[in-house]
């Protein structure tokens, strides 16, 4: 099992976040993802810095730690030819180290352009045929296509190397894609409907990436109550998330939520059982690598208590 961070681009700005991503690499983290929005969940967390600027820096000021995408959407906001350029680009400031990883979106990021929001089914389309456009940038030819949602043409990435895709999914129908067109799947739960349906057709030996959500605080109670103000969201139910145009629709739809909702749906204080159990039930479903997300401002406290009492006992 590899164990990963979380850089929240929702909750720090981008000279927190490479300062960050360096803290991961020298606490002995193994990867991190930057989640890619154009706005946060809620205006509590205040930040929305454009994630491949932040990488670029990430890249040059870290040595060893695998970088990746947490993930972007390459469906409505981004054309998939401006992700096949900046993919390659982060690819090649830090070469062998960098995972594009990709999924449907949230409206809440993609309503910016004006253009209209497509249900899942037509979503996951897009996405395949998104992939298919970055693969061929990628090979380095000159690409045209007339595809079902994208038209290409006359385009050209001057790429020394492609970076591996990592595919969201949730369920059966996204996993089946993951493992069709992906190199790896990530995922927030440690579903087994997806991960069968994602090794049906991934290779074996493919990454299987989970995520857990945690707030580490010397008390459990204060931990719960900084996750509830900082990240209400992680106990939305599906697809709410994936749904709401604002930031302001987030804090009405969590406007009733309380301290006990959001302990059910993030790791909360600093006993480490209940960390390793939360990483642990990726690792009995089939996942070999677990990215940490620590919820609020004390990240410090997080890298500390990760590098004295899980990374350890994870090795």
């Amino acid at each position: 099992m590899k164990l990963g961070y979380a850089l929240s681009s929702e909750e720090h700005p981008a000279p927190a976040l490479v300062d960050f991503a360096k803290s991961a690499e020298e606490a002995g983290f193994s990867f991190a993802m930057l989640s890619d929005h154009f706005h946060p969940w809620t205006d509590r967390q205040g930040n929305s810095p454009f994630a491949w600027a932040v990488l670029g820096a990430i890249a040059s000021t870290t040595d060893s730690i695998l970088l990746g995408t947490g993930v972007t959407c390459p469906l409505i906001r981004t054309h998939p030819v401006v992700i096949a350029q900046a993919a390659a680009t982060i690819a090649d400031l830090a070469p062998d180290r960098f995972a594009l990883g990709l999924g449907t979106g949230e409206l809440l990021n993609e309503h910016v352009t004006g253009e209209s929001w497509p249900p899942i089914d037509v979503r996951l389309e897009m996405l395949d045929e998104a992939i298919e456009i970055i693969r061929a940038l990628w090979s380095g030819e000159v690409v045209d296509h007339y595809g079902d949602h994208y038209t290409v043409e006359g385009a050209r990435v001057y790429v020394d190397a492609a970076p591996p895709i990592w595919v969201a999914a949730s369920g059966g129908k996204s996993g089946a894609l993951a493992g069709a067109v992906g190199d790896g799947l990530i995922s927030t739960s440690p579903d087994r409907e997806t991960l069968d349906a994602f090794a049906s057709g991934a290779d074996r030996h493919a990454p299987r990436i989970g995520q857990v959500t945690v707030c580490w605080a010397p008390d459990e109670s204060d931990a719960a109550k900084v996750a509830l103000e900082w990240w209400p969201n992680a106990a939305l139910p599906s697809p709410l998330g994936q749904d709401l145009r604002m930031p302001a629709h987030f804090e009405q739809a969590v406007d009733r939520l309380d301290e006990d909702d959001i302990a059910d749906a993030v790791v909360c204080g600093p006993d480490p059982r209940r960390h390793l159990d939360a990483i642990e039930a990726y690792a009995d479903a089939g996942f070999d690598h677990v990215y940490i997300h620590q919820v609020g401002l004390d990240q410090d406290g997080f890298f500390s208590f990760y590098r004295d009492e899980i990374l350890p006992a994870m090795r």
